[in-house]
């Protein structure tokens, strides 16, 4: 329950000098967001994501948003009475599909981010991967049809609006050499770019508050762990199921180089600045084998 003490003069200055050593440390740091989950779809939600993306731009973070849209795109085919196709849980993309992701992804989910974003200044920038070939990708199986993965990743054009101090806001969609666009899933777009970009950290939004070993049991919940124990739990099946995805990605993003990979709960307001800038942290960190300067946190 909040207590007036919640607000004290005293309460505020100690949460403000407990930020200050992370807004140092990470001052001029690129960082990483998977926007997605419930944050996406909750207005209010997506409004207080705004605000922290722009209020970690105002200390002097670069941050970078890639976002997917799943559920919209499934929500538009349902309005425009398309018949989903399945193969082994993974939706089918022939041509129609693709176009309804392009039109939702880039015309409509990525401009109301950039949206709520430039409602507090002049910041964000919608690109799509298929921008200045920024993401390159191949085909994943011939049977789900235009589904890809990232083959390669040219960040020239996120460096460049980094350095002028905008902030990058990423669809995932990617395109072969030929041109021929293709769906990519965002968490595998996130942290390919992180990667490239040599980001300090990528934060992956969720509908959970991070790694469980249970996903049925809150208290199986792991605050950090390194590559090398996330990977034994995913040989030995001990994360499995919906786990498994963020598992891959935040394995993935640190392999790459990234600094740390991090899973939080998108539905806990301002759960980014909470993440960022507190002692504990609040959702699962995953750091290279070793450690780091933050491996005790969480």
């Amino acid at each position: 329950m909040t207590t007036p003490e919640d607000f004290s003069p005293e309460r505020r200055a100690s949460v403000l000098i407990e930020t200050l050593p992370y807004i140092q440390r990470f001052a001029g740091a690129t960082i990483v967001v998977k926007f997605g989950g419930n944050a996406m779809v909750n207005q209010e939600l997506a409004q207080q994501f705004a605000k922290d993306i722009v209020l970690m731009q105002s200390v002097g973070i670069r941050p970078v948003v890639v976002h997917g849209g799943a559920p919209q795109i499934t929500d538009m085919l349902n309005r425009l009475g398309m018949e989903p196709q399945f193969v082994e849980g993974l939706r089918v993309t022939d041509a129609d599909t693709l176009d309804v992701a392009r039109m939702v992804l880039v015309g409509k989910v990525n401009r109301d981010i950039v949206s709520s974003i430039n409602v507090h200044g002049p910041l964000a920038v919608g690109l799509s991967g298929e921008d200045a070939g920024m993401i390159t990708a191949t085909a994943r199986n011939q049977d789900l049809g235009f589904v890809g993965d990232v083959a390669q990743v040219n960040p020239a054009i996120v460096n460049g609006l980094l350095s002028e101090g905008l902030i990058p806001v990423i669809s995932s969609i990617g395109a072969d050499k030929n041109g021929q666009a293709y769906n990519i899933n965002a968490d595998t777009v996130a942290a390919a770019l992180a990667g490239a970009l040599g980001a300090e950290r990528i934060l992956y939004l969720t509908d959970i508050e991070g790694l469980r070993t249970d996903i049925d049991d809150p208290a199986s919940h792991i605050s950090r762990l390194d590559v090398a124990a996330l990977q034994n739990l995913m040989d030995d099946g001990t994360i499995s199921g919906g786990m498994i995805p963020k598992a891959e990605a935040c394995l993935n993003a640190v392999n790459a180089g990234v600094g740390s990979a991090h899973m939080v709960d998108g539905r806990l307001p301002h759960v980014l600045l909470l993440e960022l800038f507190t002692d504990s942290g609040i959702g699962t960190m995953v750091f290279p084998v070793g450690g780091g300067p933050d491996a005790e946190k969480n």
